[in-house]
């Protein structure tokens, strides 16, 4: 783990965290004022925002956990932190960190901690996904040291391929591959984010 890593992810960053009922409450709270998370307050950002309460909803109600994610998530030898990179406009956030927090409530050794990426810019750019700032980024953390066990995000493997696929392709609007971007999300059910979780609960335990 590098130094600056070290020096990012503080003591305070964590105990200034958000839970998962305090980052919803917060995007409900800056919608009333039309506003989201950052500097952007466009019609555009609010939008965004909007459909994406909707889907982290519809996630919150729907999500099912497999049977041996849950046996794996009760036998976290743990502490572990679970610190997440998001922002309330993020799509890609709104899809994943519901399923994030649904597999947090599962065990006793795990903690959940919500931060915005756009205030913490110096723990994000030690966590780039192909030099960017993608989010949502989780990262596990020993809760008593703050040691950096592993990372995942931004997106489940195969919404990554096919994204970096469509966001390349000419002939597809940034638009149009963030719409089959989602309904592949919808078509998924959180079926490979479980999936891959539980490979990444086994290495890190």
């Amino acid at each position: 783990m590098s130094t600056i890593t070290e020096q990012a992810i503080t003591p305070s960053v964590i105990d200034e965290a958000m839970d998962y009922q305090e980052y919803r409450q917060m995007i409900d709270e800056l919608l009333e004022q039309d506003k989201t998370t950052g500097d952007n307050h466009s019609e555009a950002m609010i939008h965004y925002t909007k459909m994406n309460v909707q889907r982290m909803s519809r996630i919150d109600k729907q999500i099912e956990l497999s049977d041996s994610l849950k046996k794996m998530l009760a036998e976290v030898d743990g502490p572990w932190i679970w610190l997440v990179l998001t922002e309330a406009w993020c799509g890609d956030a709104a899809q994943n960190v519901p399923a994030i927090a649904a597999m947090a409530e599962q065990s006793d050794n795990i903690e959940l901690k919500l931060i915005l990426r756009d205030q913490h810019l110096d723990i994000m750019d030690e966590h780039l996904t192909n030099g960017g700032r993608s989010i949502p980024k989780l990262i596990c953390l020993d809760a008593d040291t703050l040691e950096e066990f592993g990372s995942w995000g931004p997106r489940p493997e195969e919404a990554q391929e096919k994204a970096m696929e469509w966001k390349d392709d000419p002939d597809i609007s940034k638009e149009e591959w963030a719409e089959k971007l989602h309904k592949w999300y919808a078509k998924d059910k959180t079926q490979q984010i479980q999936s891959e979780f539980k490979e990444l609960i086994s290495n890190w335990n």
